[in-house]
């Protein structure tokens, strides 16, 4: 019976130790949410919004504004390129226009969407809360002969797959400011596919090595003044002598 408790025991500590690993990698900027897409999704408009979505997707996954964007175990996550690095967008912050795709497009809708009409948004103030409806209020309400124009979609991404993809976040911001000239119009859009000031104009390494104004004056050799005092006992020892003879007697 102790060596089966012994065996047990042993079996759970990985796993445990598994599950920490997990929910540590959750916390960090950019998440593994389980959602790989190998090559360049085929992206159709939503008719009516300036969102696309991928109608072949098994997750569901829109592109709005420059950015991709996806819904994914009750959660929004955003990447200016397809196939990540990915990060969590907090429900208030998620751009009007995601919220209100029409739930048939969702091409794993979650349990909760069950029962809501096809053609309408998700119910988000219901799933969320009153708190979020607050904050969002009126966020499906809008002139819908007004819609913005969607986004071009960043086509050039198609050449970048497999080992060619871009996973350093420096290299994916060099390519898209080579290819990409379209800019954000939603702040939170913005957030995340624009560089930050100290990304676009990094400071040089001479610039960081250059000691200031002061330390280079503090460094530099003494004043001449200072090397002159050392000689002025000899001068007037020299003047004495001269006004006095051998025998110390003052010259006249």
């Amino acid at each position: 019976m102790r060596s089966l408790l012994l065996a047990a025991a042993l079996l759970v500590g990985p796993v445990g130790a598994a599950q920490a690993q997990v929910s540590i990698a959750v916390g960090l900027p950019s998440i593994e949410i389980g959602v790989h897409v190998p090559v360049y999704p085929e992206l159709v408009l939503v008719p009516g919004y300036p969102v696309y979505y991928d109608p072949h997707a098994s997750t569901n996954y829109f592109f709005y504004d420059g950015a991709y964007w996806v819904f994914q175990n009750d959660g929004w996550y955003v990447s200016s390129w397809y196939d990540g690095p990915w990060s969590f967008v907090r429900p208030e912050s998620v751009p009007l226009f995601v919220l209100r795709v029409p739930v048939r497009y969702y091409r794993q809708p979650p349990a909760f969407f069950h029962g809501w009409r096809g053609d309408a948004p998700p119910r988000w103030g219901e799933h969320w809360g009153r708190g979020w409806e607050r904050r969002r209020s009126g966020w499906n309400r809008w002139d819908r002969h007004a819609a913005p124009r969607a986004a071009p979609l960043p086509v050039y991404q198609r050449q970048y797959a497999g080992d060619r993809y871009p996973r350093d976040a420096q290299r994916q911001h060099a390519v898209r400011t080579e290819h990409d000239r379209y800019q954000p119009r939603d702040a939170m859009t913005r957030q995340h596919v624009q560089p930050t000031r100290a990304t676009r104009a990094p400071q040089g390494p001479g610039r960081a090595s250059a000691p200031p104004p002061q330390e280079r004056t503090r460094a530099s050799p003494p004043a001449p003044k200072d090397q002159g005092r050392g000689h002025e006992p000899a001068a007037k020892g020299r003047d004495r002598d001269d006004k006095h003879d051998e025998h110390g007697r003052e010259r006249r």
